[in-house]
């Protein structure tokens, strides 16, 4: 209780001192960022009180600088119940009732499965007829494995040799398989489960002649509540459209050895950012666009408050003519001049360089290999038709999910400037009947 006041005092104290100026405030930017990645907040687990702290205080914020609660919405705060598997007892993997040692579940869908093991070298998986259990060989990146399995619907369980990829994978994991989360409402689609064998029991098994494999995997629900923090500045004309600005405000929480993953960078920039967006946008005045704000919970475990708020939007999806997303603009890219932010997807639509003929520092991803359009927030309201992309920094910094992202090693000199340039455009683009497009190809199936 105590502690819950000390943040809720500190919230109060912030929103009482907001400048009237719309000019980005290192002050600000230095100030968001220390309380959303200080100890105090733990790292922000997804769907953990901490993450609900951390959307109480941005909420506060809003409330502070003017913004009102969303239509249909009673405060600035959306809920969404999260129902997540976890393994209650170890997996049990058997070749003709035999118990096969040394067995770990990497990824799955929470259910058994069975059949007979057919040897399959990875290079040619694509192009046999797959079968409900499958023993790879040859080396292919492991999640590259899963994506193509997921692929076809009829592999259940991929057995895979012990490996350097597979070792670095399972310590990243610490002991807990990736096991399908979902939203509450939302029904779970099966996939196969991928389980690494020691190399002596691997090869054992493949020396058999169709073995029949059994794997039961003993899964409990745990269910966690993530929150969404949203604040609304309506527009002069209800017909104009909605302009998104977003960010995920969770991190990585609390490691098993008690160790605090911050996430300064991924994502309290972020979340900062669109703070700072909201205080200056506001203090600007009215625009003819409403302007939505929001900090989804969850991104970090599957991205679900993103999806819920996808599916619970407090005005149509069809009435916003853009969503712009901040992730990690904490620190530059040395790819890009300087100052300068990246737009994941830039050449999907016209949003970017509708930017950034205002003046936005952004320019087209430099790591279309990593795929980043598809690994953020935006995606979820990319693929409902939204013209949706992100903003980001240095998106490959060394500091990404590791201990070493705290606020020592945030650049809030760039940050500030990254933040300011985004101000005239997209204050611009609210004033504007300019409604950015997806250029042919471009919009996500």
């Amino acid at each position: 209780m105590k502690r819950g006041l000390l943040l809720a005092a500190w919230a109060a104290a912030s929103v009482l001192a907001v400048p009237a100026s719309a000019q980005v405030s290192a002050d600000w930017v230095r100030a968001h960022e220390t309380f959303l990645a200080g100890d105090e907040l733990r790292g922000r687990g997804s769907a953990t009180p901490d993450e609900a702290i951390a959307a109480a205080y941005v909420a506060a914020q809003f409330r502070g600088f003017g913004l009102q609660p969303a239509p249909g919405m009673d405060g600035y705060l959306q809920k969404a119940d999260i129902v997540r598997l976890k393994l209650k007892a170890p997996i049990t993997l058997t070749a003709n009732g035999q118990t096969v040692p040394g067995a770990v579940l990497l990824v799955g869908d929470g259910t058994g499965s069975e059949g007979v093991a057919r040897l399959t070298p990875a290079k040619a998986m694509s192009r046999m007829a797959p079968a409900p259990v499958m023993l790879i060989t040859g080396e292919m990146p492991v999640m590259q494995l899963y994506r193509l399995a997921r692929s076809f619907k009829t592999p259940r369980l991929l057995l895979v040799r012990e490996s350097a990829e597979t070792q670095a994978m399972i310590k990243g994991l610490h002991g807990e398989p990736r096991l399908p989360g979902g939203l509450r409402s939302e029904p779970r689609e099966p996939a196969p489960s991928i389980v690494v064998l020691p190399a002596a029991a691997f090869d054992a098994l493949a020396a058999q002649k169709d073995p029949k494999v059994s794997l039961t995997v003993p899964v409990e629900e745990k269910v966690a509540t993530t929150t969404n923090a949203i604040g609304w500045l309506p527009g002069a004309d209800p017909k104009a459209g909605v302009l998104l600005l977003s960010a995920h405000l969770d991190h990585l929480g609390v490691q098993a050895d008690g160790t605090i993953l911050h996430g300064a960078n991924d994502d309290a920039s972020g979340t900062t950012a669109v703070l700072e967006l909201a205080r200056t946008l506001a203090a600007k005045g009215r625009t003819k666009r409403g302007i939505l704000f929001v900090a989804y919970g969850a991104e970090e475990i599957g991205g679900y408050g993103s999806t819920y708020f996808g599916a619970h939007p407090p005005v149509p999806l069809d009435q916003i003519v853009a969503n712009v997303e901040v992730e990690m603009i904490g620190a530059q890219d040395p790819k890009l001049p300087a100052g300068t932010m990246m737009m994941t997807g830039f050449e999907r639509s016209t949003l970017g360089e509708t930017l950034k003929s205002h003046g936005a520092l952004v320019a087209a991803d430099p790591y279309p290999e990593q795929n980043f359009f598809q690994r953020s927030d935006n995606y979820s309201l990319a693929r409902k038709g939204v013209v949706a992309h992100t903003i980001s920094g240095w998106a490959v910094v060394p500091t990404y999910h590791s201990k070493d992202d705290t606020l020592a090693n945030i650049d809030i000199a760039f940050m500030t400037r990254a933040i300011q340039s985004l101000v005239e455009p997209l204050h611009a683009l609210a004033n504007s009947d300019a409604k950015p497009e997806w250029k042919p190809g471009g919009k996500p199936e």
